[in-house]
């Protein structure tokens, strides 16, 4: 019974090692290629990887016969000690990229961090060539390990310090919190911050007192701390992945979770059945890889399966306060028409329609730039094309031409106004060949073309009100960016009077809008003399090269901008990487009129209205980063000062 519940647990420890290799490889990759730019997630990626080397040396260890081949067990052994010797660099590394995340400098911190690393090398080191600090392998029945060197205390009061100490960084990292969001995010982190220390210390222990334990009990001591650590360090790497980060917590939220489910879970359930196979081979009596590949197949076949079934429910469980906002936006998501959509709509309608009638020869058409565009065509197109350019459709329309079936009947096509619900704007026009050369149309034919009809007709509008909402979108796109950069822009204490007024415009609505204006009175104007502008740092400190003048200043920091814009190479009127640029700079720097700048650029008044926004936009996000860059100088030169409030470390 013993040997049995031994057995039991050492299959459940590797596959818990297993486990622990993918969730924090995993975690990994997701922090390196969503958080890179963060000094905070980088650090704990540090953390993980060096995490996931003591446990893939575990799981090498486990499948190792260190009995038989002690060689090969030191090798994994000394592996293992990489991640060990590491950890605890690591872990002040992190807890140091923490405080400064909160405006908390301190260079002697910052050395403390260099000097960790340099201790975690030489101890690693004297671990791979000398017996200084572990010596002698061990091997028992369910455990390899070391035994403890002359200098092993040393390492243990360097380990436990330095974790101490990190989880001191983190509470104090707390304090500065502001925010009760913060606040509670910090909070998790500091609850789980010790796992990646519990990770490590099964094996400080047995190397310390190697015969105190007995098989049953480090089987199981390394069992529930590898279920503690695989949790906790999910939560850390929840709570990182908010750092620096301007997409909405939901998105943050949603991301995550949906990748530790369809990457970790399912693979960790593929490895777990995979090692279970020798077991259920022998109770079936069936070859390994029949059960394997079986094994395999179905069970990420039946997780993804239920992974997408309990997505709905996963969803409202995580949005539960946001969920009537979240339903109403999927549904606009299902409802939504592209281009193709509404082709296809357009498409299937106008063969019932000529079906209907029985005819070969059918088109819709819509307004487009003052021409008819055509939406949808069946049968002879170059009867269609000889129809539209020699007919003046928008005359036809105009005119009162119809007869007793609602149709205008002309030059061998019978055509049908296709109208808003408003009655008045005309959206389009389906028409299809004449099957006789008077109106013939049963009754029946009429009431199932007027449906049809109306079918063309909400499409159509359909897709009108949806390039209003994206138009919409498309100009409230920098302000929501601006909105999303100040709702990620955490407060600690010591920020708020600190931070200059021009670093709270660049994260308000109103940044865009204030540009927008300044671009309209370049020259002069109220909405330049009095614009918020003025206040920027690129302004203020430029002001002694233009004697003191701030509306000066704004404009020359504008022209930067807009210069900043212009491709390389000769100027082109039509290349599109030169629209952008000519547009500002002709309506900006040379001040010609909208009408004057269309036609220079061969293009409609509609159209340069819309890549107008985009270059107000463009420039707006031209400001932003010239007034970050600004920033970073000062906060560099403020960060290797040390806080009043670090002078203790």
């Amino acid at each position: 019974m013993l040997n049995l519940l031994i057995s039991f647990l050492a299959l459940g420890n590797i596959i818990l090692s297993s486990a622990l290799i993918i969730v924090a490889s995993s975690l990994f990759l997701y922090l390196l290629a969503n958080s890179f730019h963060n000094s905070v997630a980088r650090s704990f990626s540090g953390l993980l990887a060096f995490l996931t080397i003591i446990y893939i040396g575990d799981v090498f260890l486990q499948r190792v016969d260190a009995a038989t081949d002690p060689a090969n067990a030191i090798l994994w052994l000394k592996f293992k000690w990489i991640g060990i010797a590491f950890i605890p660099a690591t872990y002040m590394h992190f807890s140091d990229a923490l405080l400064r995340s909160t405006n908390a400098y301190s260079r002697r911190r910052r050395l403390a961090v260099a000097l960790s690393y340099l201790s975690s090398g030489i101890f690693l080191l004297l671990v791979a060539f000398t017996d200084w600090v572990v010596r002698d392998g061990f091997f028992s029945q369910v455990a390899a390990q070391f035994e403890a060197g002359p200098l092993f205390f040393l390492f243990a009061i360097f380990f436990f310090a330095l974790t101490i100490w990190g989880v001191y960084n983190i509470r104090k990292a707390r304090r500065r919190c502001l925010t009760s969001t913060t606040r509670r995010r910090m909070t998790y982190l500091g609850a789980a911050f010790i796992a990646p220390a519990l990770g490590v210390f099964p094996y400080l222990i047995v190397t310390s007192f190697p015969a105190e334990f007995s098989p049953l009990l480090l089987l199981l001591v390394n069992l529930i701390t590898k279920i503690g650590v695989s949790a906790m360090i999910v939560v850390m790497a929840y709570t990182v992945a908010y750092q620096g980060a301007l997409s909405p917590d939901r998105v943050i939220k949603h991301n995550l979770i949906h990748y530790l489910l369809r990457g970790p879970l399912v693979a960790t359930a593929v490895v777990g059945l995979m090692l279970s196979v020798p077991t259920v081979e022998r109770w079936l009596g069936l070859t390994r890889e029949t059960i394997l590949f079986a094994t395999v197949i179905g069970a990420i076949v039946t997780l993804e399966l239920l992974i997408n079934l309990a997505k709905p429910w996963i969803d409202r469980i995580i949005f539960w306060g946001d969920r009537e906002d979240l339903e109403r936006i999927q549904e606009i998501d299902k409802r939504l028409l592209t281009t193709s959509d509404l082709r296809q709509l357009l498409e299937n309608i106008l063969s019932a329609t000529c079906d209907l009638l029985q005819v070969q020869t059918g088109f819709v058409v819509a307004p487009e730039k003052n021409e008819w565009k055509i939406e949808s065509a069946t049968g002879s197109r170059e009867h269609i094309r000889t129809f539209l350019a020699t007919t003046d459709l928008t005359q036809l329309l105009d005119s009162d031409v119809t007869n007793g079936h609602g149709f205008i009947a002309n030059d061998g096509f019978w055509l049908w106004r296709l109208r808003a619900k408003s009655g008045e704007a005309i959206l389009g026009v389906l028409a299809v060949a004449a099957r006789a050369p008077e109106p013939d149309l049963t009754e029946r034919e009429q009431k199932l073309v007027a449906a049809l009809v109306s079918q063309a007709e909400l499409a159509l509008e359909d897709r009108q009100l949806q390039q209003s909402v994206f138009a919409a979108f498309e100009q409230l796109g920098t302000e929501i960016e601006l909105l999303q950069r100040a709702r990620g822009k955490a407060r600690y204490v010591g920020t708020t009077a600190a931070e200059p007024v021009e670093d709270e415009l660049v994260s308000s609505p109103d940044f865009h809008r204030a540009v927008k204006d300044a671009l309209d009175h370049y020259y002069g104007g109220p909405k330049l003399t009095e614009s918020p502008l003025l206040q920027l740092s690129i302004v203020q400190s430029s002001l002694e090269d233009f004697e003191g003048n701030p509306v000066r200043a704004l404009r020359a920091q504008i022209a930067h901008a807009i210069e900043s814009m212009k491709p390389d190479g000769t100027r082109s009127f039509t290349a599109p990487e030169w629209l952008l640029y000519n547009i500002l700079e002709f309506k900006v720097i040379q001040g010609m009129k909208v009408r004057e700048i269309a036609l220079k650029l061969a293009m409609s008044e509609s159209d340069l209205y819309r890549k107008q926004r985009i270059a107000i936009q463009e420039v707006a996000k031209t400001l932003a980063t010239m007034e970050e860059q600004s920033q970073k100088a000062p906060e560099e030169k403020t960060g290797t000062r040390t806080n009043a409030d670090e002078r203790g470390l």
